[in-house]
């Protein structure tokens, strides 16, 4: 079933809002200090390998967890984790998209407010290519730009500066219920450059810790005939959606008690799922150039002509999913 979310309330719990933030804020790590390139805690994989290693970013270290496919990676994928977060939280997302060929990296740091001057000097970095991937590893010349909840704020702030560097090679964006700051609409149309690169999105249902999916404002604003998906809930509880998927469910397993208390509510791990597999197909699809058809919709006021898979989420047995709607 098909829900236009331009008619659902967009009423922030501001009260609520404020006590979540200042329990947040008091979790925020500070930067990491400097470390050699080491394996990833409890990390396994056939096909993939996590390394942590740290750089220097305008006179400050901070760690850089990599996700390295064995062969040759077809592009380089930020995967942001959000505020009060760390690399750590996107580990298997990361891990899913990585299997698909595409190499990821997250950058531990406080992303107040999407960090718009760190997402600025990334970009630099990345645009003059002085960033070097772990264990002999080329940077592949191809790049994605992605994160989670504020993650997702900063990833736009380094698309964009990409974009207005000139970096050729920019391939879009991929966001999972991203959150968005000032500047953040600005951010996507560079990003988008008139929809020469698709810019797409997993959201969660609204909620108090996603603003009430205040990022579908600047999506809207791409015209573009499909932006993504929004996962289902299953009810509503005095007004506001509830069930079903969650605000971090981008974290899935990976998540803490500190991401199910801001977010009040916990990862399902049928939506977890759902994610991953078009996280990791559409990032796939940047990098090659390629369209799986099965996980799109070729016009989001039309149902009928999602793909197999979008329709599995969007018709599937809990009763409330969208598409995100482009205007």
């Amino acid at each position: 079933m098909k829900v236009n979310v331009n008619r659902r309330p967009r009423r922030i719990m501001a009260a609520f809002a404020a006590v979540i933030g200042v329990l947040l804020t008091t979790t925020i790590m500070a930067a990491p200090a400097a470390q050699a390139a080491t394996a990833c805690g409890g990390y396994s994989s056939s096909t993939t390998t996590c390394v942590t290693d740290s750089t220097t970013i305008a006179g400050t270290s901070y760690n850089l967890t990599w996700y390295l496919p064995n062969g040759t990676a077809t592009a380089l994928m930020l995967a942001q984790h959000g505020f009060s977060r760390n690399c750590s939280h996107l580990r298997n997302t990361s891990k899913a998209i990585a299997e698909k060929g595409v190499m990821v990296f997250c950058v531990d740091a406080d992303m107040s407010n999407g960090n718009p001057a760190l997402g600025n000097q990334l970009g630099d970095l990345l645009g003059s290519r002085a960033i070097t991937p772990p264990n002999g590893k080329a940077l592949p010349v191809k790049y994605i730009v992605g994160g989670h909840s504020a993650g997702g704020h900063f990833a736009s702030v380094v698309g964009a500066r990409l974009a207005g560097n000139g970096y050729s090679n920019l391939k879009g964006a991929i966001l999972f219920d991203a959150v968005a700051a000032s500047g953040f609409t600005e951010n996507l149309l560079a990003v988008s450059a008139g929809n020469t690169r698709p810019v797409l999105q997993i959201a969660a249902r609204p909620s108090v810790i996603n603003l009430f999916n205040n990022s579908f404002g600047a999506l809207a604003a791409l015209g573009s005939n499909f932006v993504g998906i929004q996962l289902v809930w299953t009810k509503y509880t005095l007004g506001i959606p509830s069930g079903g998927s969650c605000h971090i469910d981008s974290e899935g397993e990976n998540t803490d008690a500190i991401g199910i208390l801001g977010a009040t509510c916990s990862p399902n791990a049928t939506q977890t799922s759902w994610l991953r597999d078009f996280a990791s197909t559409w990032a796939r699809d940047l990098a090659t150039g390629s369209y799986t058809a099965s996980h799109y919709c070729t016009d989001s006021d039309n149902l009928s002509t999602c793909g197999t898979k979008a329709n599995v989420v969007l018709g599937g047995g809990l009763p409330l999913a969208a598409v995100i709607p482009n205007s």
